[in-house]
């Protein structure tokens, strides 16, 4: 039987979180799953389609995902602060999912878009099983992502039409960190009609 989502809230440095949970759908968790959303300023929360579909292919691997909507973002306290006081946020998430979780063990922070740039700079604070990066934008602000402390344990899905990140910034990021970039022809920055591919890229990629 399929297990049900719920919004729980949980306490972050400035108020509530408004956060989206979808149990793992297997009998034995294998890990948590923080999976963060694109920019608020242009309409990103934690219904975004694309970090949906990120969350459902976790959870059938045995992941319990969780979905936050950042500071200033949804129902969620606080003001947006452009990527910084977001990787806060996302500490005090994944320290909820784990106290919540303890008996699954693993620990993966996903991202898409500016929730990518918030996933780099959360790793350089808590070590991380598996990354997994979606159009992130990783050069698109000022301060730059910086390189991640495991790049070996990091999976990076670009779509080459995509018009908001240039998947050229992606290529500059990931090169200097020997990061493979998994491609997907002719996906937008949204990857409008690519979703079940691209849940089946994540499910292919295994992370239980």
């Amino acid at each position: 039987m399929l297990k049900q989502p719920e919004i729980v809230w949980v306490n972050g440095p400035t108020g509530r979180l408004e956060t989206i949970a979808i149990p793992a759908q297997t009998d034995t968790a294998v890990g948590v799953a923080v999976i963060n959303h694109p920019n608020p300023t242009q309409g990103g929360t934690n219904t975004n389609k694309v970090i949906q579909t990120v969350a459902k292919s976790l959870s059938r691997q045995g992941y319990h995902c969780y979905l936050p909507n950042l500071r200033g973002v949804g129902n969620s306290d606080g003001v947006h602060d452009y990527g910084v006081g977001e990787v806060e946020d996302v500490l005090a998430v994944i320290a909820y999912a784990q106290a919540a979780h303890p008996e699954a063990a693993k620990l993966t922070v996903a991202g898409f878009s500016f929730g990518g740039y918030v996933s780099a700079n959360v790793a350089q604070r808590v070590d991380i099983d598996h990354l997994i990066f979606l159009a992130a934008a990783m050069m698109k602000y000022e301060r730059h992502a910086p390189p991640v402390p495991h790049p070996e344990r990091v999976f990076f899905v670009h779509g080459n039409a995509d018009d908001v990140v240039e998947l050229e910034h992606t290529y500059q990021w990931c090169r200097p960190q020997g990061i493979s970039v998994m491609v997907m022809p002719e996906a937008g920055h949204f990857f409008h009609g690519r979703l079940i591919e691209l849940g089946q890229i994540i499910d292919r990629y295994g992370l239980s």
